[in-house]
């Protein structure tokens, strides 16, 4: 019995202790994780050429990126690096080094590089986004206004944010002040997880910043290792879901679906003879376009929010032919197209 007594304890003892390290790590004085977390945190300088200004040929970029693996590949913001004509990275030991991009997503905003390096790097864990809480503490690490190996802290102020040119992927709100030369630089929880890649900032508040939730980052890390680039469905149909607010406006019935706002020329919507629309409404300072088809079913899969359509346009594939059912004036009708693949939209990656 005694022997069966030890064994217990040591095994309750072995479970204990990766929680009790866990514990300990999340309750680490914010000088100890930054000392912990700095290293795999690097500067990004991108020279680019300014074709709109002939007298100023070639502007400097500064970012930031973080290290997620030891042989050298970083995380940071697609538009940092994008139409770069030349990368290079100081480490936080202070070397400059050069740099390439294995992969852009300018969807997303992210942009896989890779470190011309022999040495092994410090690297970051990548954390779980979907646990998430508003209130959660988090710290920002990067290289604002250019000043190198900087930490802020604040919270998760919100979750789920759709921004304006961004509307199918959801965003971390923080007040953890992110300056220019943060983006691209992790949003990190206690414990030291990477949640979020820093990306954007609202000039029209204070304390308002964004950041690419970690989870959807994972989910495109092995496209933009792979083949440089995320393939995404695409039909060329932006709009909302149908606001019940619109009908009294309108003053005709609207049925619940995806109100087509814009139908993208050359894309399979307009190819199929769907309609965007043409009428303006401004409904508590949010302009809709009315008068477009109201998507109400994928493949037959009902669509009644906006949520509804995104999820059942990414179940698709490219080149796969699909059927959509329409309410246009009322009517109900049918068209069949072939899905593309999502290429490069001008309000990608814009201002």
């Amino acid at each position: 019995m005694p022997t069966l007594a030890r064994g217990w304890t040591t095994a309750l003892a072995l479970l204990l202790l990766p929680a009790a390290a866990s514990a300990e790590s999340c309750t680490e004085p914010l000088t100890a994780l930054f000392e912990r977390l700095s290293p795999a945190v690097v500067s990004i300088q991108a020279m680019k050429i300014n074709k709109a200004k002939p007298q100023r040929r070639f502007e400097t970029v500064v970012g930031a990126g973080v290290v997620i693996e030891r042989d050298g590949q970083v995380l940071t913001n697609a538009h940092v690096v994008d139409g770069s004509v030349s990368l290079s990275i100081t480490t936080s030991s202070g070397a400059r080094v050069a740099a390439r991009v294995l992969g852009l997503d300018p969807v997303l905003d992210l942009a896989l590089l890779r470190i011309e390096t022999k040495a092994p790097l410090p690297a970051v864990r990548l954390g779980d986004s979907s646990t998430l809480r508003v209130g959660e503490e988090v710290v920002a690490i990067g290289s604002p206004i250019g000043l190198e190996q900087s930490m802020t802290r604040g919270i998760v102020s919100g979750l789920n944010r759709l921004l304006p040119g961004l509307p199918d992927q959801p965003m971390i709100q923080t007040d953890a002040p992110i300056n220019p030369g943060n983006s691209g630089g992790p949003l990190v929880d206690r414990c030291g997880g990477v949640i979020g890649i820093n990306t954007f900032i609202s000039e029209d508040a204070q304390s308002v910043g964004f950041a690419i939730p970690v989870n959807a980052v994972k989910a495109v890390l092995k496209d933009l290792r792979e083949s440089g680039r995320v393939v995404r469905p695409w039909l060329g149909i932006q709009g909302r879901g149908v606001d019940p607010r619109l009908s009294a406006v309108v003053r005709l019935p609207l049925s619940p679906g995806y109100l087509a706002e814009i139908v993208f020329e050359g894309s399979p919507a307009e190819r199929a003879g769907i309609q965007g629309g043409n009428l303006s409404i401004v409904i508590q300072g949010e302009e809709y376009l009315v008068g477009g088809d109201i998507v109400i079913a994928i493949q037959g899969q009902p669509v009644r929010t906006h949520e509804d359509y995104v999820a059942r346009v990414n179940a698709l594939r490219p080149g796969q032919r699909v059927r959509l059912t329409l309410v246009r004036d009322g009517q109900t009708r049918e068209v069949t197209l072939t899905v593309a693949e999502r290429p490069r939209l001008p309000s990608d990656l814009s201002d």
